[in-house]
């Protein structure tokens, strides 16, 4: 991550504890400036939600406020939890401080993820490379908290175009796909660490990517380059971690075990006997006859067959629907819990093929 790319596109948020009497002079230091246009403060509700979450039979409101009491013990609702400055929405939110946090985000998660499964989620690791559809799978991952981090890679910036599946606002056009998924994951739980990787992945940096810090558990690989999608499997299947792709097309879902397989063929053989070396070295037309062969062309859906002879002449690239990629951001993420929790997830291609199972014409 580049200071500049801070600098021009903040995504990181401040923290500040007011009983700590620094944080508290700066707290009231950035109020009084003009960096802060909006405060919210909700404290009191999120303490009496964490209370509930405690006793989910009920308190009565004496009960109640004896148990606010000692949350507080002695401090007063102001300074207690945490104050999160939101740069790029010049905002004050006022939260539970981060284990309380967390266990009232998470409680409706149980028991369909127990306590203990949550709390091993918590020290994983997700490294997702695509912001387009990856970051359907982003988000849903967050709000679901199914790791401690998530590691995220696209080298583009929002187009208008892409707005019939990334969900934003007009006023990202330009800003870079990564930030505005830090930024969405930022306001869902500010706890949740986000490392961002705004260059993409290439050669020069797979090994900080797949391996930095411990290295991933799970690599989600959504992106559009086909190089990219070679390489990064042979490089993960090298270091054991199992990827992941969604392709949105019929709910087309790859998954390979390379952590249980490490000499399992990238993409199930269909890229025959292609090799790193041997993909450096081939032409547009040999790219486009392998990409057919991954995708198994001859079980794409009837409309995206009709499309991919238009891609350059009436259409600038395959078509990609909300519906299908809000879809894959569901699927991908219930299989990368599976994976993670230890379930028996097995290789292959999947189709979760909705129009086909309801009967609508294709």
């Amino acid at each position: 991550m580049t200071d500049e790319l801070d600098f021009k596109f903040p995504h990181k948020v401040l923290f500040f504890r007011a009983c700590h009497e620094k944080d508290k002079c700066q707290l009231e230091n950035l109020k009084a400036s003009a960096d802060v246009v909006f405060v919210y403060d909700e404290i009191e509700r999120q303490i009496k939600e964490l209370i509930r979450c405690r006793y989910p039979m009920g308190l009565s409101v004496s009960e109640e406020e004896i148990q606010i009491q000692n949350l507080l013990n002695g401090k007063s609702m102001s300074d207690y939890g945490v104050w999160v400055y939101y740069p790029w929405r010049k905002s004050l939110v006022h939260l539970l401080d981060e284990e309380e946090f967390i266990e009232v985000r998470t409680n409706r998660n149980q028991l369909k993820i127990s306590v203990e499964e949550q709390q091993l989620l918590s020290r994983k690791k997700i490294g997702v490379i695509g912001l387009s559809v990856g970051q359907s799978i982003a988000l849903t991952i967050a709000m679901e908290r199914i790791c401690g981090v998530l590691r995220l890679a696209d080298f583009d910036t929002l187009d208008l175009s892409n707005m019939n599946r990334l969900r934003t606002g007009v006023f990202n056009l330009a800003v870079p796909k990564v930030v505005i998924a830090a930024r969405e994951i930022a306001e869902i739980d500010p706890y949740l660490k986000v490392e961002l990787f705004p260059k993409g992945v290439d050669s020069d940096n797979y090994d900080d990517f797949l391996l930095e810090n411990g290295g991933v558990d799970m690599l989600v690989e959504v992106c559009d380059s086909f190089d990219v999608k070679l390489e990064s499997r042979f490089r993960a299947r090298e270091a054991k971690i199992p990827v992941v792709m969604d392709t949105n097309d019929r709910g087309m879902l790859d998954i390979e075990r390379f952590d249980m397989e490490p000499s399992r063929a990238v993409f199930h053989g269909l890229a025959d006997d292609l090799t790193l070396d041997r993909l450096k070295t081939l032409t547009a037309d040999e790219r486009r006859g392998y990409l057919m062969k991954i995708v198994d062309a001859h079980n794409l859906s009837l409309k995206m067959k009709k499309s991919i002879p238009e891609i350059g002449k009436t259409i600038i690239s395959w078509p990609q629907l909300a519906s299908e990629v809000v879809l894959g951001g569901a699927v991908t993420t219930t299989v990368c819990r599976g994976i993670l929790l230890g379930h028996s997830v097995a290789s292959g291609r999947y189709y979760l093929d909705v129009e086909k199972t309801v009967g609508i014409s294709n």
